[in-house]
């Protein structure tokens, strides 16, 4: 090859100078925002189009066809179908299994088979061509390892710990989806019910208005009377407005814990009035016990706790000797200049030893490092115990202050209610003052709403004890009573 001209190879030094600075400032110029204060502008190839999505499978067709009424049960049902928390954890449970079986495979023989071409031609230094050959031919090769001290079992049984903790934490994906329906659901009953109680708040300040009105047209009542009554009115219609505003809020959150779009139409079942409180009452020390016992997250984090020490299992027998076996077999054709084409038939079998003895500590640290992460897996699992007996504990004593409060609302609401009760029949009968009514009115519609939240409350409050003690669905956690002195 001749030597480049001076000139040319200045030319090509240039164009190739030209080529380092130019088409990078181009290509960063086209990919990045120009300026930290200034927007970027996508091209046109990474704009993408977002298409209407498709309704979640398993979503009852008459649920997205309107509004309807749906229990809890049912609710329940459609999310676990339909949402994608639960379809993301059982995807990954599914291919933490498929890497158990791909760790496995390393029990069987390995056997890779090739074919090979070969062309060949010699040319002698005058230009002459002295031979032309070519040679193919089949062949395969096969390895096992015989022997590693336990270094593939310990892999394996990595893997099938990390599925065993996968599972647990689809489980826990699960329990996660239905506390957030139910929490969901509860809410959306409680601003149902709120709207109820400030409608009636509502009715009661028009009564209130009214009579105001009648004792003023009756000579014995005072502008002002029917001013603060009208303030009075006023004030509940701020409120039910608050509550029908709730009402949208809460229906949003029930379908996005559903999996479904937030603007779908759902409704629910009327919140329980009747609440049963009195009951077999577990200890605390008995829900932390049943916690330990079946939560998901705590059992998944011993399962990678195990796994763990499973990895040191296999770091520390990757240090050692292995014994393998290895085979081969090959045909090999040879087309000479003469048209001839003979073949010949090789084959190999054998075993080695194979044993890192120094590879610069870096085994010495790998099984340092395994060990400390098993270590802290641990560590982990420790303190994941202690946060759910916390949970446990403070979601017992909401519980417990839930049910007092049932108890103490509804004591309010009745007091609550024959108070403004007798106050407005006073004031019709001119003895009592529209100062008095007002009161007497404003704490009737706050006893309501604290017996709508005290109700709602403590059904999620209930529902999430469950969810803290590991019980998955619906199933019932015991009702509280009331302590004995």
């Amino acid at each position: 090859m001749k030597p480049l001209a001076p000139a040319a190879a200045a030319v090509l030094a240039t164009f190739l100078a030209a080529c380092e600075t130019t088409r990078p400032a181009a290509f960063v110029a086209g990919s990045v925002p120009p300026r930290p204060a200034a927007a970027w502008t996508p091209p046109a190839e990474a704009e993408r189009p977002l298409s209407p999505p498709a309704p979640p499978a398993g979503v009852p067709a008459e649920l997205l066809a309107g509004p309807k009424t749906i229990s809890l049960t049912e609710a329940v049902d459609v999310a676990l179908t339909a949402s994608p928390v639960t379809r993301r954890s059982w995807l990954q449970a599914r291919s933490a299994a498929a890497e158990v079986g791909s760790r496995e495979g390393a029990f069987w023989p390995q056997v890779d088979v090739a074919a090979s071409l070969l062309r060949q031609k010699q040319v002698s230094a005058g230009g002459a061509v002295q031979y032309l050959s070519t040679t193919w031919g089949p062949a395969a090769a096969l390895s096992w390892t015989l022997l590693d001290f336990g270094g593939r079992g310990a892999d394996v049984a990595e893997k099938r710990q990390a599925l065993f903790a996968a599972g647990y934490l689809h489980n826990l994906a699960v329990s996660d989806v239905v506390l957030a329906v139910q929490t969901s659901y509860y809410q959306h009953q409680g601003a149902k019910a709120l709207l109820v109680a400030t409608e009636s708040s509502l009715k009661q300040a028009e009564e209130n208005l009214t009579a105001a009105e009648e004792r003023r047209r009756a000579g014995v009542a005072t502008v002002a009377d029917v001013l603060q009554a009208k303030t009075s009115l006023s004030q509940r219609r701020l409120e039910l407005e608050t509550a029908r505003g709730l009402i949208e809020t809460t229906r949003g959150a029930l379908a996005t814990a559903l999996g479904v779009p937030a603007n779908l139409p759902v409704d629910v079942t009327e919140l329980p009035d009747g609440l049963r409180l009195e009951g077999a009452t577990p200890t605390v020390e008995q829900l932390i016990a049943e916690a330990e016992r079946r939560r998901p997250d705590l059992a998944a984090a011993r399962s990678r706790a195990m796994a763990a020490r499973s990895k040191v299992a296999s770091v520390r027998s990757s240090a050692l000797p292995s014994l393998v076996g290895a085979g081969a077999l090959s045909r090999s054709y040879y087309e000479s200049p003469d048209g001839a084409a003979p073949f010949g038939d090789n084959w190999s079998l054998g075993v080695a030893v194979r044993w890192p003895l120094f590879n610069g500590f870096q085994k010495a640290y790998d099984r340092r490092k395994a060990e400390e992460d098993a270590a802290g897996a641990e560590a982990a699992t420790d303190v994941l115990v202690q946060q759910a007996i916390y949970q446990v504990w403070s979601g017992y004593a909401a519980v417990k202050t839930a049910a007092e409060r049932i108890r103490a609302a509804k004591d309010l609401l009745a007091s609550a209610t024959e108070s403004e009760q007798v106050t407005l029949g006073r004031y019709k009968a001119g003895v009592g003052g529209i100062l008095d009514l007002l009161a007497a009115e404003s704490s009737l519609a706050t006893a309501r709403a604290t017996d709508v939240q005290a109700r709602a409350s403590f059904l999620v409050a209930l529902a999430q004890l469950a969810h803290d003690t590991g019980a998955l669905g619906l199933a019932p956690i015991p009702q509280l009573k009331k302590d004995t002195p």
